[in-house]
């Protein structure tokens, strides 16, 4: 590669955010949310496949996710998925369908959520960085082999460290929402 591409490292560090909100959408709050669900992956036919595809979810009321299995046949591996998540929620198995009462969380649970959510923004933290760390070697390996000057590696080294700035603070951002909404009674 000839020509550095600061795009291609704000994907990549794009990649990093869209990954922490995954991972906060599996974070339990008060509320009901589908998105609590879509990390649990189901004993199916032979395999292990996400939940959203063994049936469909949805928020009936705002403390209440329910599960239509699409097939009889899996009700009780999507019921011992649930278990034996890390959620905490106790499924109640009513035909082909099974209901999810969202239990309000106590000080202690909530708290431990806060920290979980602490560790995945140091997580995507940490990508970001590696994403710039990679970004100054391809820099640095550019300046070496003559393709660009040491004036363009200073300019694009600063890029870099622009783009790397800007995403750790929306990382922060988001883990400040997250934190308050775990922490709202």
């Amino acid at each position: 590669m000839s020509e550095f591409n600061i795009n291609d490292l704000k994907r990549r560090m794009e990649g990093a955010l869209s990954s922490l909100k995954t991972e906060f959408q599996g974070l339990r709050t008060g509320r009901a949310n589908a998105g609590l669900l879509d990390t649990i992956e189901v004993d199916a036919y032979g395999s292990t496949v996400p939940l959203n595809q063994v049936g469909s979810v949805s928020v009936p009321e705002p403390r209440m996710l329910m599960i239509t299995a699409w097939d009889k046949g899996v009700i009780v591996s999507i019921e011992k998925a649930i278990r034996n998540s890390q959620l905490g929620l106790n499924p109640i198995v009513d035909g082909q369908t099974i209901r999810l009462p969202i239990p309000p969380l106590n000080e202690e649970r909530r708290k431990e959520l806060v920290k979980l959510a602490g560790k995945y923004a140091e997580t995507a933290r940490v990508a970001i960085r590696n994403v710039r760390r990679d970004g100054n070697e391809e820099l640095k390996k550019l300046e070496k082999d003559k393709k660009i000057g040491e004036d363009e590696h200073k300019k694009q080294s600063t890029l870099v460290q622009e783009a790397t700035d800007s995403f750790v603070k929306q990382v922060d951002t988001m883990l400040k929402a997250k934190e308050e909404e775990i922490m709202q009674v």
